[in-house]
């Protein structure tokens, strides 16, 4: 475990109105604002910046907690507080600030989050109203305990526990790939996969706008009519009706993800591209590309969905930071090695002939 408290505020209340004084409660941060704590019961858990847990040099299951590792714990931190406080605000319920730790993986050197996450954790005020509070804080005010005080506690823990399962709800949207034809299907699989890995529930369509039109008029009616938010991806090669037509007679979105081939492919995609006045579908050549946008588009209404792709988002963030740290490491390692070899030349004259400074 690394001995540090990460908190997490999106308004402002309880010790941090102590610490900084002026500003008001109530204060909105935009991002929410991470502060980091050092756990020593003796001195009270004092706040370290940034500078100081990176100076510490702490080192746990073989890892050096340096500047890469203190700004991966930052965007995770955010990210986990922004995943729950999507999920809360889906509850009426509004999530004021929290605090996590981490740890190391002593076998894969990976950072990880290591906490139970509950009342002890957050500030939960239902419908914004700190009076209607229901975590921990309860307790904590309270000058003198009663039978009726932990009456109140225990019914607002029971309040949290009823809610929890409500927190990741089945999938509420949904993504429709209607292809041209079913020799698209493999280029319409692999829009399914990315849509999978999203989170994104995906079905597959065969629909022709030039050959059957009335088919397409029904497929389209049949999604309106379910009542869940739905997100169209056209895939049609030559002479693309498939995506303006759905377009034209639907009001969910419309993605155009033609197959393109290597003899018409260009002005294929014109036929994408290039639409009718009234029309607004859009058009991406790349299947994971039309996956995303689809999952962007529900996630304005789908905190399921919006949680997904902060983690795919975090991930590759992660990625590129690792990385980074281990070609910078990588590229040290050769810039030094040279250096080490030269005072070889140097030790074969007279010792004598140097300076303190010269050996340096």
């Amino acid at each position: 475990m690394i001995p540090i408290e990460w908190v997490t505020r999106r308004i402002a209340t309880g010790s941090f109105l102590k610490r900084n004084v002026g500003v008001p409660e109530g204060y909105r941060f935009f991002p929410p604002k991470l502060e980091t704590f050092y756990k020593d019961d003796v001195n009270h858990d004092p706040q370290w910046s940034f500078e100081q847990i990176v100076c510490a040099n702490f080192k746990f299951g073989g890892v050096t907690i340096g500047q890469d590792e203190v700004d991966i714990m930052l965007k995770m931190t955010r990210c986990v507080f922004e995943v729950l406080e999507k999920a809360w605000v889906s509850l009426d319920c509004s999530l004021i600030d929290m605090k996590i730790e981490f740890g190391v993986d002593s076998t894969t050197g990976e950072i990880l989050l290591s906490d139970v996450i509950d009342s002890d954790s957050w500030r939960l005020w239902p419908s914004g109203d700190k009076r209607l509070m229901v975590d921990k804080q309860v307790y904590r005010n309270l000058k003198e305990v009663t039978q009726q005080d932990l009456d109140t506690v225990r019914r607002n823990f029971s309040w949290v526990s009823s809610q929890l399962d409500k927190l990741v709800p089945k999938p509420r949207s949904q993504v429709a790939v209607l292809m041209g034809s079913a020799s698209d299907q493999e280029h319409c699989e692999k829009i399914a996969q990315s849509c999978q890995k999203l989170g994104v529930p995906c079905e597959l369509r065969v629909t022709s706008a030039h050959k059957g039109t009335d088919e397409t008029m029904k497929i389209i009616a049949e999604y309106e009519g379910q009542g869940i938010p739905t997100v169209f991806i056209a895939v049609a090669g030559c002479s693309n009706g498939l995506g303006p037509v759905t377009s034209g007679n639907s009001t969910f979105p419309v993605i155009n993800c033609p197959p393109v081939k290597p003899d018409w492919g260009s002005e294929d995609i014109w036929s994408s591209l290039r639409l009718p006045s009234g029309l607004g579908c859009s058009t991406v050549m790349n299947t994971e590309a039309a996956a995303l946008c689809a999952a962007q588009i529900l996630a304005l209404s789908d905190h399921v969905i919006w949680a997904q792709l902060k983690s795919h988002q975090l991930s590759m963030w992660s990625g590129l930071k690792l990385a980074d740290k281990k070609l910078r490491n990588s590229h040290l390692m050769h810039t030094c090695l040279p250096n080490l070899r030269a005072p070889k030349i140097f030790l074969d004259q007279p010792l004598r002939s140097f300076g303190a400074t010269d050996l340096k």
